[in-house]
């Protein structure tokens, strides 16, 4: 069989740090070979800051037909998925680092490091254990299956929200979205890991936040979307949840001066949970194998839904 030719357009990518030649590499790996748009079957898609690129790339290659984008949020995206198309994304592909960022949050805001680290001087002890705590993740995907792994040993009691309830493996309850609130009242954390559509924009609102128990800590490794900041901003003024770890903001970059960036109860990371440099190798393996797979005429791996938008 002819090995397709797998495009990777010639654009000035941001950041430096994505690297061209490791997406060639990780394209020849699978058994492909790059070449100009005009002459692929295929796009991997490198430029993520740059979704207004994108139409042009797809009309200079008129034999495309599968698109591999490279992050699994995709809504600066979804005004261009087309059924012209078969799309596929990052999903899964960078839940372990995520889910690893917000284990790492939710331990940091049980026990006071927001406190502690802006501290100077000895303070009196604060903080709660996670072990036997119970943990609301909203979102079934990859980084909450990572997480639920990670959790495994602080013996955690999870519930997990999702569109369409079913099953997972250590987890204790999943419930839909109607079912927000009561899933909310009793954590001891709430997790946001969702895909950021019409219909998670702005879940945690003032009423979200009410359902929260006093104590409990918000991490969102989600989208800042997904959290009405002005909302959470009064709650955390009033005391009325025990904090909030944010890798990811609404606005973002969250401005010098907010409010959000003061509070003891407040730690924020910019957006790191999955680094470039963390994540590029990942993406690298995904496009290997989707390439592969591409050629063996075998089902794709992350495929977007073009009615859902992720």
């Amino acid at each position: 069989m002819n090995r397709p030719r797998i495009t990777l357009p010639n654009v000035a990518v941001e950041p430096e740090c994505w690297r061209r030649p490791v997406l060639v590499d990780a394209v020849v790996a699978g058994g492909g070979a790059v070449s100009a748009p005009a002459g692929a079957e295929a796009l991997v898609w490198a430029e993520p800051a740059a979704p207004e690129l994108l139409p042009g790339v797809l009309e200079d290659g008129p034999g495309i037909g599968w698109v591999q984008l490279p992050y699994a949020g995709i809504e600066n995206l979804t005004h261009l998925l087309d059924r012209d198309h078969h799309w596929t994304c990052g999903k899964g592909v960078y839940a372990e680092p995520v889910a690893e960022h917000a284990l790492m949050l939710a331990l940091a805001g049980l026990r006071g490091m927001g406190s502690f680290a802006r501290a100077r001087s000895w303070m009196p002890p604060q903080g709660r254990n996670l072990l036997g705590g119970r943990v609301t993740v909203l979102g079934g995907g990859g980084i909450t299956e990572s997480l639920v792994r990670l959790l495994e040993p602080w013996d955690c009691q999870i519930t997990v929200l999702r569109r369409h309830p079913a099953p997972m493996e250590g987890v204790e309850r999943v419930v839909g979205p109607e079912d927000l609130h009561d899933a909310l009242r009793d954590a001891d954390v709430v997790v946001v890991a969702l895909a950021l559509t019409p219909e998670t924009a702005g879940i945690i609102d003032a009423a979200a936040l009410d359902a929260m128990a006093a104590h409990a800590w918000l991490i969102n490794v989600g989208r800042g979307g997904h959290v009405v900041t002005d909302d959470l901003v009064e709650a955390l003024t009033a005391g009325a949840i025990g904090g909030a770890g944010l890798d990811v903001t609404d606005p973002e970059p969250l401005p010098d001066g907010h409010p959000l960036w003061s509070m003891d109860n407040c730690l924020i990371t910019p957006h790191v949970g999955n680094t470039p440099e963390m994540g590029l190798k990942l993406l690298a393996r995904r496009v290997t194998e989707n390439v592969r797979r591409y050629i063996a005429g075998e089902e794709l791996l992350g495929p977007v839904d073009v009615d859902l938008g992720y």
